[in-house]
């Protein structure tokens, strides 16, 4: 019988144990407001959905709460342990008008994560995912052949330091599939640090959804979280962009494990940055 938990359910998001947002630290998150949108740089322990938990439990729901507004439209969301950049309508409009760009593709959207192993070089991956017929797991993905149940996916890995067993690198997406990031990075043989589902044992994830995080995994996994953090986002056709500064976790892990200085990601962002843009001109 397979497990039907979904990526936003484990202990940790029981009433009694969910974590909730402190209304500082949401404030603190904001990096742009306007009449029509808030960019936040969310969190890596936090659902964007809401949540039966009440509003204080996921950002749409401390969003709307917190600034006041009657509905609020999310513009493409991120998994609970994915960190960065969300954007979020403050009308029907403005959440269609994101959403829609994300559809046609007219949206430059990147990530930085940390992967297990030293990748040297570029790598572009196109195939197709479907449900991992193998797995416990009823949400899991894996690579597999073109059929009328998978869906072609398409992600560039760009290599921006290597060191001690680990790469940070920048990634784009011509897809927007389920955990396509995490099952390409798998596959390539590179898993993300900190990865439960799609790395050394989908057990990990099996236990973590059924009696939270367990402290003795952090030195095989690496971090409490997958090391995925959406960097940037913005039309490809000029209006705003934005840039998610990197969450402590995750900057820390570059120091700790990778000996990275911190100042070195502004310089970092620079050749991210005239990549992305090489790749979204070449499509």
């Amino acid at each position: 019988m397979k497990a039907s938990f979904s990526e936003d359910e484990s202990k940790d998001a029981r009433k009694d144990s969910a974590p909730l947002v402190d209304p500082d630290e949401l404030e603190d998150w904001v990096i742009h407001q306007d009449d029509s949108i808030i960019a936040l740089n969310k969190p890596g322990w936090l659902v964007c959905h809401p949540s039966k938990n009440g509003p204080w439990s996921s950002l749409v729901g401390a969003v709307r709460v917190h600034f006041g507004l009657d509905q609020v439209y999310l513009a493409g969301r991120l998994d609970r342990e994915t960190s960065g950049l969300v954007l979020i309508g403050k009308d029907e409009t403005a959440g269609r008008k994101w959403q829609k760009a994300l559809e046609e593709k007219r949206v430059r959207r990147s990530y930085w994560a940390i992967l297990v192993g030293e990748l040297k070089e570029e790598m572009h991956v196109e195939g197709f995912l479907g449900k991992d017929p193998h797995s416990e797991v009823f949400v899991k993905q894996r690579v597999t052949v073109k059929s009328n149940k998978s869906k072609r996916a398409q992600t560039s890995f760009l290599p921006l330091h290597s060191a001690n067993g680990h790469t940070l690198c920048a990634i784009v997406t011509g897809t927007g599939r389920k955990h396509q990031i995490r099952v390409h990075a798998q596959s390539i043989g590179y898993p993300l640090v900190g990865e439960k589902l799609y790395g050394l044992d989908e057990r990990y994830y099996l236990d973590f959804c059924r009696a939270g995080w367990n402290e003795d995994w952090l030195e095989r996994l690496g971090m409490r979280r997958q090391a995925l953090h959406s960097r940037t986002f913005g039309f490809s056709d000029g209006g705003p962009s934005f840039v998610a500064p990197l969450a402590k976790d995750f900057l820390s892990f570059l120091v700790d494990a990778l000996g990275m200085d911190p100042s070195v990601e502004t310089i970092l962002e620079e050749q991210a940055t005239r990549w992305v843009e090489a790749r979204f001109q070449g499509e």
